[in-house]
């Protein structure tokens, strides 16, 4: 009551009091602190908040890079749909990231109470060192591909360009030979109809040239001519029949043509499909690397795991303080008034490591008259056999064949 009259620290907000929370700390204890332990545990705190809302702000931007419509990574806009759920992803990965980052820096105590940083304080708190350090690079990624998105897109554009013309490029190779072998087929059957076609006009006009005489007079059907006509009707006949033969080969060849056609320019369509499939987030992470450089990504990543790390080495750095006192008073009041005595490093295990005894006075003395109880549970119990058998005797020995008869009837 006395600190109370020469100093009274001033009340905290609501902002401060989330801080507190944050960082695991007692308000009720706090408030009676001076105002520097105020600040302390608010910086704690705010490390922690700070570090879940970026982990909300990696894991939505994630989120919407993976499952976002794929297209130009230039010229593509905002998807309404993928970015409410990725603002709701985003939310739930920062919760999760905040209350494992408070559940860490809550845990890992207050170390000797000394500024330096013993080896077994760092040995002891190597796992959540592990853990802030993995949490930290699935943060840094994410940041580090919106850090660098401008230059990303433009090499990305670059590489959708180049995969879309090699895959036309890989498709002509593919359909080319098909459709000259379809061409080629009909070449041979066109050729053939124009052989006999250019056969049959030579005829006719052979004919003609000797029915009408080279000065148009007319001459007449001599025997020549007549020849001349037969050859021609043959030549006809077999234009004709070279018609019916080979015109259905090539109208069915060039449907194959067409057929061919229209699968390579489907797939040529779909290249850029493909080609935008790049844009991805395993693509964005290389190319991140690729143009930002190892030291630049690595600075970044070193970065984060200094903000999720730091509040864990400031616990372990952190000089005993009124709140340490007040904290550790308020425990030991709860084992006293719960009936917990501690008597520390009272024995050796087998390893030889100083160990203390925890004595649980409440539960021992309810063992001990719940013990009691049934001791005197089972003497009444005895005694009441006892008894019993005493009144059966007697009635054995004043009529023993009348008590078998009424064993008899009861069985």
């Amino acid at each position: 009551m006395e600190s109370q009259n020469y100093y009274k620290p001033p009340k905290p907000g609501p902002l401060l009091k989330l801080f507190w929370k944050a960082c695991g700390a007692d308000s009720s204890i706090l408030q009676k602190c001076d105002y520097r332990e105020h600040v302390k545990y608010a910086c704690l705190g705010g490390i922690v908040v700070a570090t879940g809302l970026l982990a909300g702000l990696a894991g939505g931007y994630a989120f919407y890079t993976i499952f976002e419509p794929k297209g130009s990574a230039i010229e593509a806009g905002t998807d309404t749909t993928t970015l409410l759920l990725s603002i709701l992803f985003g939310m739930i990965w920062g919760t999760i990231i905040f209350n494992i980052d408070r559940f860490i820096v809550t845990s890992t105590g207050q170390g000797d109470g000394t500024e330096a940083i013993t080896r077994e304080e760092l040995i002891g708190a190597l796992p959540r060192i592990l853990m802030g350090i993995i949490i930290a690079i699935t943060i840094s990624k994410p940041l580090e591909i919106r850090i660098f998105k401008s230059e990303i897109d433009v090499e990305l554009e670059q590489a959708q360009l180049v995969e879309q013309t090699r895959f036309i490029t890989s498709l002509d190779s593919i359909y080319e030979p098909r459709i000259n072998t379809l061409k080629s087929k009909i070449a041979v059957w066109k050729g053939e109809i124009e052989d006999k076609r250019d056969r049959f006009t030579e005829l006719e006009q052979e004919f003609i040239d000797e029915t009408q005489g080279e000065r148009g007079n007319n001459r007449g059907v001599g025997p020549i001519a007549k020849a001349i006509k037969d050859r021609a009707d043959l030549a006809r006949v077999d234009l004709n029949s070279a018609i019916q033969k080979n015109q259905p080969l090539i109208d069915s060849t060039e449907t194959q043509i067409l057929q061919v056609e229209n699968e390579r320019k489907k797939r040529t369509e779909d290249s850029k499909e493909i080609a935008d499939g790049l844009d991805g987030l395993l693509e964005r992470l290389k190319l991140v690397h690729k143009i930002a450089g190892f030291w630049i990504t690595f600075f970044i990543t070193l970065l984060f795991v200094a903000i999720e790390l730091t509040p864990i080495f400031f616990k372990l750095m952190l000089i005993k303080s009124p709140y340490d006192y007040l904290s550790d008073n308020h425990k030991e009041m709860i084992k006293a008034a719960e009936g917990i005595e501690v008597r520390h490093d009272y024995y050796q295990d087998k390893t030889g490591k100083q160990r203390d005894l925890v004595i649980y006075h409440q539960a021992r003395r309810q063992m001990g008259e719940q013990a009691k109880l049934t001791e005197a549970h089972e003497e009444i119990k005895n005694y009441i056999i006892e008894k019993w058998k005493e009144k059966e005797k007697e009635k054995i020995d004043q009529d023993p064949y009348r008590y078998i008869e009424t064993l008899n009837d009861r069985t």
